[in-house]
């Protein structure tokens, strides 16, 4: 099974949606579309020491605020990160979200999320040998390949640990908006929804 973004609406039920799909044996994945933005697969990971991604995050009420269009930029930083975030730390005005990652390694990865201006989606990836910016955005054909070649082979391209520490890492910058910018750990954020 494939679904596409946001899996759901809250981590509780990202690990619900696992859950089930490990009790039943049905494998299944969750993407953004960004994380196939054209160049993404030939950044080296073991060469990143940091990156930044920005694009639209309009609110939708159903949905808490980074869930529904603020995935874009925090499936991009993951993937090209890894998994590993220890801390989220939010600043938040009505036009803009800063959201800065602190990954166990002393790496750090940002978001900037916009409601105002001009939007578009980018990525500048910070690595041992300079700045890299990927892009343009490569629209759904990617993705969709990737969905046919999961199909076609039943390996899951994007792990279930790691789609739940990115709902995690959003579930932790709504907390920390709630607090007013204190930063605020994953593993509490992953304790509290378990």
């Amino acid at each position: 099974m494939f679904i596409d973004k946001p899996i759901a609406a809250s981590l509780e039920d990202v690990l619900a949606i696992f859950e089930a799909s490990k009790k039943f044996k049905i494998p299944l994945f969750s993407a953004s579309s960004l994380r196939y933005n054209k160049d993404i697969a030939d950044i080296d990971k073991s060469k990143v020491v940091g990156a930044d991604t920005y694009g639209s995050a309009c609110l939708e009420k159903t949905h808490p605020d980074l869930f529904w269009y603020g995935i874009h930029a925090v499936e991009p930083l993951f993937t090209v990160m890894g998994s590993g975030c220890r801390e989220v730390v939010r600043v938040n005005t009505p036009g803009t979200d800063i959201v800065v990652g602190t990954w166990n390694d002393g790496r750090v990865g940002t978001i900037r999320g916009t409601r105002t201006g001009k939007g578009g989606y980018g990525v500048t990836v910070c690595t041992f040998d300079g700045k890299v910016n990927l892009g343009p955005y490569a629209g759904y054909e990617p993705l969709s390949a990737e969905i046919i070649k999961y199909f076609e082979t039943g390996k899951v391209p994007v792990t279930t640990d790691e789609t739940i520490e990115i709902f995690a890492f959003m579930e932790a910058a709504d907390e920390s908006k709630r607090r007013g910018g204190a930063a605020v750990n994953l593993e509490s954020i992953l304790g509290k929804a378990k």
